[in-house]
């Protein structure tokens, strides 16, 4: 599992971590029932906190994502594909979002910014 972490970045690093765990997962890069490394061998491979590695593990667990197994390990949890589409979508709805804000910071309007997406879709 390759996670690059930006301790410069405003997002904590627990939610990167998060997210590329997540994203790992989406995209089968991390199959089902596959163990992630350990909070240790993570922490220590990242050179971060025990308590940020777990705190991520704990929230994905939240999200269904992984599954701890005490004494054990943590696993990706069999995906339902419906989740991962869900996940998928969501994201893509923050990225919109995040873009419609930033549009909005420059003074924009919704014209401009439906004028910007119809431009982009069509050359894609």
């Amino acid at each position: 599992m390759h996670i690059i972490l930006n301790n410069t970045s405003m997002v904590p690093i627990y939610e990167q971590l998060m997210n590329q765990v997540k994203n790992n997962i989406i995209s089968g890069e991390l199959a089902e029932n596959e163990a992630l490394p350990s909070v240790r061998a993570l922490s220590a491979e990242l050179r971060i906190s025990a308590l940020t590695v777990k705190k991520a593990y704990d929230k994905l667990e939240e999200e269904g994502f992984v599954i701890t197994v005490h004494g054990k390990g943590t696993y990706v949890a069999a995906t339902d594909k419906q989740l991962a589409m869900e996940a998928r979508r969501k994201t893509v709805e923050d990225d919109f979002a995040g873009a419609v804000e930033n549009a909005r910071a420059v003074g924009l309007t919704n014209e401009d910014i439906l004028e910007i997406v119809q431009i982009i879709l069509e050359e894609n």
